[in-house]
């Protein structure tokens, strides 16, 4: 299949008269950035009151309503060296700047460098992406994360470390403010399925008429995001159906809850319907690290708490049936959820 990638489009044509119609959103939606006013202000935990034994209480039940009302927080003084952060965003825009066929040496099939992906109704989205599998180590490919330029390695590496440790310790924080029994969701999760995502969507004359990510809940059980180069487009959809624009301070981290955790708690966290627009002038990096279980685990509602709070509401399948489904239905959505919940 040719490689449809939105950088090479804009970089041939730069001033675009017209939107390709694979790009076109055709459901008429205001698409374009709300005002300021309108913005989400979405909650903060920090993580180092969380994990502090003596102030920790506060912060969790932070993190509880966060995770019930939301699907959607940002954590504060998580670990991550803004240095680190500072040097990966000058080594990602560096490999963006690579020569198309440069960058095509890291394509695949599902995995590595691609272009816009097709969604709902053939449309694409209007961004690059380079995917990556980081763990278990073993399911890496060779031809990815040990062959990129070896200084956006190391700090990837790094990155990917960092946030690996992080989401064990938010992982364990849920659990706990969940009232689950001890390590019925860790067990699960211990060397599960990690991957990032680093996604260059470039800027869009008519950013009201495509959409750099359709709208979709997540098929994790965490997704931890970075705004690598400060650019907003993140919007969340609220509780009442409204989008609305994300913002996020500084040196933040975004947590989104995912299918998954929405299974995990039988309902009581919901998943984060959530969408990408773009901008007119500047380009946006962000980069997504997806949380999951270990293959040989089972996605179901956790028993402890169907106990508490019955019924059942979702069925219980294996990880790798999940992801074989999820990977066999076109992103829209919360469909994928959809197809796991009991008629009660």
């Amino acid at each position: 299949m040719k490689l449809t990638s939105v950088q090479e489009l804009v970089k041939a044509a730069p001033r675009l008269s017209s939107i390709p119609l694979q790009f076109l959103q055709q459901t008429q939606t205001a698409l374009s950035v709300p005002t300021p006013s309108s913005s989400a202000e979405i909650p903060t935990v920090d993580y180092t009151l969380l994990a502090s034994p003596g102030s920790g209480e506060t912060e969790l039940q932070k993190l509880h309503s966060a995770c019930k009302n939301w699907g959607i927080f940002q954590v504060v003084n998580h670990g991550m060296s803004p240095e680190v952060m500072e040097k990966l965003r000058g080594e990602i825009e560096e490999f963006y700047e690579l020569p198309l066929e440069e960058k095509m040496k890291y394509g695949g099939d599902g995995e590595g460098y691609g272009g816009g992906r097709v969604r709902a109704n053939g449309v694409r989205d209007w961004g690059d992406r380079l995917y990556i599998t980081t763990n278990p180590v073993h399911l890496r490919r060779p031809h990815l994360l040990p062959q990129l330029p070896s200084s956006l390695r190391d700090n990837l590496e790094t990155y990917i470390q960092t946030l690996k440790a992080l989401a064990s310790g938010l992982l364990g924080s849920m659990e706990e403010a969940l009232e689950m029994e001890a390590n019925e969701m860790a067990a699960k999760m211990d060397d599960g399925l990690q991957s990032v995502a680093i996604i260059y969507y470039p800027p869009c004359p008519q950013p009201e008429l495509v959409l750099g990510f359709t709208p979709h809940s997540d098929a994790t059980c965490i997704t931890i995001l970075s705004q690598v180069n400060g650019v907003g487009g993140l919007q969340v959809k609220t509780r009442d159906g409204s989008w609305v624009p994300v913002n996020i301070l500084p040196n933040a981290l975004v947590v989104l809850v995912g299918d998954i955790l929405e299974v995990f708690s039988n309902g009581l966290y919901e998943s984060a319907e959530h969408r990408v627009t773009v901008n007119p002038d500047k380009e946006r990096i962000s980069m997504a690290f997806f949380v999951n279980p270990k293959l040989e685990a089972e996605i179901g509602p956790a028993a402890s708490l169907v106990m508490k709070n019955p019924p059942c509401r979702f069925k219980t399948i294996s990880t790798e049936q999940y992801f074989n489904n999820f990977f066999g239905r076109v992103l829209d959505r919360k469909t994928n959820l959809e197809a796991l919940k009991i008629d009660n």
